[in-house]
Formats: structure tokens, C-alpha cells, sequence
């Protein structure tokens, strides 16, 4: 208990710059107080002590503005920044060192039985208003966007953007976890593609009615027959876009 305290402790100083000295972090960062109240409450729920549990994650919730409930379990280093409006399951799963900013929902999509919850992995980073729903896997090193409605898996060091959630995959690269407002655009780039692909066709149509009257010859010579036109799309951008990148 005392190593995970410490951890959850020396995580702020490195992921927050405005946390100044230790008193102001224990007193006035609700995070870590909810942190510290769940860490209890989950300890008696863990060996079956009745009311008390949820008692308890009432009182945090009243005097932190963040719900957890006692039966969620949370690792060692998980940074909860701001706090105000985040709730987190029964059956969620929070990796070590996970960033976690207000207003962050993880939670169900009904009232099915069993795990309901989503898991998180190491070092994920979820933006402010962001919504994870179900019982999901999100790997590590994942950074979800604000605002993102995340309702399938996500595989590790993605970014997962917008609503429903897409993925941008960033294998590879090493990405600063605070710099969360650092995020791609997928609809922009599908939206630049398809304008790409519209102009490209304008071409196209231009040169084919300066064709016009040879092809129109060239139909009735050979007796064809006019099919309709059809539409393929399989720029890998506008596709991936479409088909939310596997989620």
C-alpha cells in the first residue's frame, strides 16, 4: 500500500507542471484524494464488507466531484487530473500510470451481468469528456481524444479520435502523454481526400467531353449498349475513415 501511495504521489509532479510542493498536492488535488478513498474502499469491498464500501465512494464523490466505485481496480502510478465529473465502473480495469482528465466517463452500455466495464492498459491517456463504453480492451499507450465516444477495442499506441472513436495508428513513435491536444484529424483528411478525388474526376469529365463526339461514333459503330455509372471508393484514407479503423 505504501508503494502504490508513493506512485500515485510522484505521478502528478511528473505529469502536471503546476504541482509546486507535497502539501499542495495531498490537500488540494481532488485526484489523489479520491484515489486514496477508493484505495480503502476497494480493500473492504475486496473482502466483502457490506454498505461501508459504497458508502465511502459516496462521501469521495461529494467532496472530490469524482465517482469511483469500490469495485473497480486501479494500478499503481494512475494520474486523475482536475477530476471533477469523472466516474469509473464496477468492473473497470485502470493499467499503471494511466492520465486520466475530467469529465471521463467509463462506464456500460446495459445491465448485463459479469464485466461491464472497460480495462484499460499502461500509460493510456484519456482526454477530458471523453466517453469509454463497455466492457472494451484499450491497449497501452493509447491516447483518446476529448470528447471521443470510444464503443469497440482499441489496439496499443493508437490515438483514438471523435465520435464514434476512430483510430490513427502511431506505432513507433514516441509521443508525449500531455501533449493529448496534439491529435489527427480524420475527418479532415477523408474530407481533403474525397475534394483530391472530386477534382481529379472534374478533370477527367473535361476530357472526356472534348472526346465526346468521337466516343458517341465509337458507341454506335460497335452497337454498344450504355451502363450506368458506378462508384468505387478505395482510397485507404476515405476507407479507414468509413470503416472507424477497427473500432
Amino acid at each position: 500500500m505504501l508503494n502504490t501511495f508513493i506512485a500515485d504521489f510522484r505521478i502528478i509532479f511528473d505529469r502536471d507542471p503546476a504541482a509546486r510542493n507535497g502539501l499542495e498536492v495531498l490537500f488540494c488535488y481532488p485526484g489523489l484524494q479520491a484515489i486514496l478513498f477508493h484505495r480503502f474502499a476497494h480493500w473492504l469491498y475486496s473482502i466483502g464488507i457490506p454498505f461501508i464500501p459504497r458508502f465511502i465512494s459516496h462521501i469521495s464523490r461529494f467532496l472530490t466531484g469524482i465517482e469511483i466505485h469500490p469495485g473497480a481496480t486501479l494500478g499503481k502510478g494512475v494520474f486523475i487530473d482536475h477530476g471533477m465529473g469523472v466516474v469509473i465502473g464496477e468492473t473497470a480495469i485502470i493499467g499503471d500510470g494511466c492520465l486520466i482528465y475530467q469529465g471521463v466517463t467509463l462506464g456500460g452500455t446495459g445491465k448485463e451481468s459479469g464485466k461491464r466495464h472497460p480495462t484499460l492498459g499502461e500509460g493510456v491517456v484519456v482526454g477530458a469528456g471523453a466517453k469509454v463504453l463497455g466492457n472494451l480492451y484499450i491497449g497501452n499507450d493509447v491516447r483518446i481524444g476529448a470528447g471521443s465516444v470510444v464503443l469497440r477495442d482499441v489496439p496499443s499506441d493508437c490515438t483514438v479520435v471523435g465520435v464514434p472513436g476512430r483510430v490513427v495508428y502511431r506505432s513507433g513513435v514516441r509521443v508525449n502523454p500531455l501533449e493529448h491536444a496534439q491529435l489527427p484529424d480524420s475527418e479532415a483528411a477523408a474530407i481533403r481526400t474525397l475534394v483530391d478525388r472530386i477534382e481529379s474526376l472534374e478533370e477527367e469529365v473535361q476530357h472526356l467531353k472534348s472526346q465526346q463526339p468521337k466516343v458517341e461514333a465509337l458507341v454506335s459503330a460497335c452497337n454498344l449498349k450504355k451502363t450506368a455509372p458506378t462508384c468505387r471508393i478505395e482510397d485507404k484514407t476515405i476507407k479507414e475513415f468509413l470503416d472507424g479503423s477497427g473500432v
